[in-house]
Parts: C-alpha cells; structure tokens; sequence
C-alpha cells in the first residue's frame, strides 16, 4: 500500500498544495516553519481521520478561512482508493472513501494502516496515563473492529454513569439500582477491554524487547508493563468497593479508563531516570513495534512517517536505524528533515527510488 497523490486546501499553513510521491521513500526537507509536519499530519489525517497533532478540527484549518479539504490517492493490493476529508466551521467533519462517505469514522479505522514517529511522541512518557492509553487502544484498535466498538461503548456508558453521580449530588438523591445499571455495563464492556489490552501486551512487548535492542545495540535494562486495577479484582466489585468515593468526587474513580502502561530503564522511571537519547531509543522502538504488530495482523504493510527522527539521536542510533529500516521492508516511507544533505546521505544507503521534496 502507498500513497500516490496528496492535495491540501486550507490546510494548516497551506493554502493549497499538491504532491505526487514515490512509492517507496519521500523526503520534506527545510527550515523549521515551512510545513513539513503539516504534510505529514495531513496523510495522518487522511488515514486515521483525525490529526495526530490537534484533534481539535477548527485549529487545523488555515487562519482567515472557514474550512479544510484533504484529498489523497492510495494504491491498496492494486486497487485505487480515493480518500477526502472535510471540514467546515459549524458543520460535522466527513470523510470519504470513493466518493461515498462513511456512517461512522470508525469504519475507515485500520483500512489504511500507518506509524508516525515524532518527537511529540515525548508525551508518551512526560504526559499522564490517557496519551498512553491511547496508543494502545490506537494500535489494537487498527487491527480488532469489535475492540474499537467496546472501547467507544465503553467511553458512552462511563459518561452516563458520571453524570448520574453529580446529578444524585445535585438533587440530593440516591437510586442504587439505577447505578448497578450501569455498573453491569461497564463489567461486560471493560472485562473484555482488559482481557483484549493484557493479550495485546504479551504479543506487543517481545516485539518492542527485539526493536529496542536492534536500535541501541546494548542491554539497557527497558522494560514495558501493563497496569491495571483490573489484575487482582473484577470491575464488578471495583465500582461497588468504590461506590462511596465516586458519590463524594461525582465521577468513576474505578475501571479500565484508568489503565496505564509502565515504562522503565534498569527498574526505574524512564521518565526521571532515561537520558534523551535513551527516551528517544524507547519511543522510536515502541512505534517500530507497533509498525510490525499491525502489519502483521493487517497483512498490509502500513505507511512509516518519519517527522524529525533523526533530532537528538546519537550518529550511532541513528545509524541503527538507517540499518534497521533498510534490512526489514517497510513499504513506503516518509521522511522529515532540516537538512538535506544528511537526509539524501541517508536514503542513498536504502539504494531505493526516492524523491526529496525542498519546502
């Protein structure tokens, strides 16, 4: 699967902009400002229907305009697939397969698989635990419909129950059988997200082991770990066992929308204790692991967007990579860089077609 043909409309700092790429390795290069990431964020856009960098469908619309239009050509297992997506202040955002829009966003979810990898993805580690929630429920998301229908169920029922803790507050009343309504739902909704995120850690975190160490080329202790209220307790009795708490915060302080992932270097914090370069070893190995997860369920090779990979990675890291992406097949590629005599040096290495887009 690759991308053939971008064009943008009021796009962020475009007002409007056409691409053609090559199928296997597309370099944007220029100074900071000019819109590289943008791009990137446009095809990200284009394959999950959100941006990556602000989901907030407004700020992504270029300033003194009233709407966006992106528009791409993919070729899929030799089929031309046009995807459009639009969106206008104070209308719904649509996004178009062929022509033809979808009922429901989640039905183009993993159609066209795709990785970015960027230094926003510091966030993973210096944020709370619902960015990382997220790439997990991201990247099982891509490959499991069923998971993504719990997961949006699951987000609905939490809402209701919350808003009936502050409105027994509110009218100082109390329905414990109305409550256990909804405790039932979140039970079947969220044992089946838990049982399907712990399967996904026991699959996903070999991968990541085998990447990280393909990167740094030495034992540097990191590990991955699932947390969860959910190990040694069903949701059932966590909610019940919570019932007093929730009444006096007025929200579900129990349940898998506390989940979190664990991220440490010789048992410790990788968030206090990890250098730079060892924080961007981590993340750059935890996104080539979710590239090889996804393509292998999806059987499509998914698109690797590269922004600004090669930012405060030694010549030794980086030269790991280069090494890795070139030995493994990774479809189509594209890169963001500052320079571009360093980034042409490293795609020559490839010995792949590419072209280098100047901005």
């Amino acid at each position: 699967m690759f991308l053939k043909y971008l064009s943008l409309v009021n796009y962020k700092n475009f007002d409007s902009k056409d691409m053609g790429f090559d199928p296997v390795i597309n370099c944007l290069v220029g100074n900071n400002g000019v819109g590289k990431t943008n791009i990137l964020d446009a095809i990200y856009h284009l394959c999950s229907g959100r941006s990556y960098f602000n989901p907030i469908s407004t700020q992504n619309i270029r300033h003194g305009t009233d709407f966006f239009v992106i528009e791409g050509e993919f070729e899929k297992e030799g089929r031309q697939e046009k995807i459009i997506c639009s969106y206008k202040k104070g209308n719904k955002k649509v996004i178009k397969r062929n022509d033809k829009p979808y009922e429901r966003f989640s039905e183009h979810i993993g159609f066209l698989p795709l990785v970015i990898v960027s230094p926003a993805d510091r966030d993973l580690i210096l944020e709370g635990s619902e960015t990382r929630r997220k790439f997990m429920d991201g990247v099982i998301s891509q490959s499991d419909r069923g998971y993504l229908s719990d997961l949006i169920d699951y987000n609905r029922v939490l809402a209701q129950r919350n808003s009936l803790l502050k409105y027994f507050v509110a009218n100082h009343t109390f329905d414990k059988g109305t409550l256990s309504i909804y405790n039932e739902q979140l039970h079947g909704l969220g044992t089946r997200i838990h049982d399907k995120r712990k399967a996904f850690m026991a699959s996903f975190v070999p991968i990541f082991q085998q990447q990280y160490g393909n990167i740094s080329e030495r034992d540097e202790g990191v590990s991955l770990s699932y947390q969860s209220q959910l190990m040694d307790q069903g949701l059932l009795s966590l909610l019940e066992a919570q019932l007093d708490r929730d009444r006096m915060l007025q929200y579900t302080s129990a349940g898998t929308h506390k989940d979190d992932l664990d991220f440490t270097i010789a048992g410790h914090p990788m968030k206090k204790f990890g250098s730079q370069g060892q924080q961007k070893s981590f993340l750059i190995a935890l996104k080539l692991a979710q590239f090889h997860f996804i393509k292998e369920l999806a059987g499509t090779t998914p698109i690797l967007l590269l922004d600004d990979i090669f930012d405060k990675l030694d010549e030794n890291r980086v030269s790991q990579l280069v090494g890795l992406v070139k030995k493994d097949n990774f479809g189509q590629i594209f890169i963001s860089d500052t320079h571009r005599e360093r980034t042409e040096n490293v795609v020559k290495n490839f010995h792949q077609s590419y072209k280098i887009f100047n901005l």
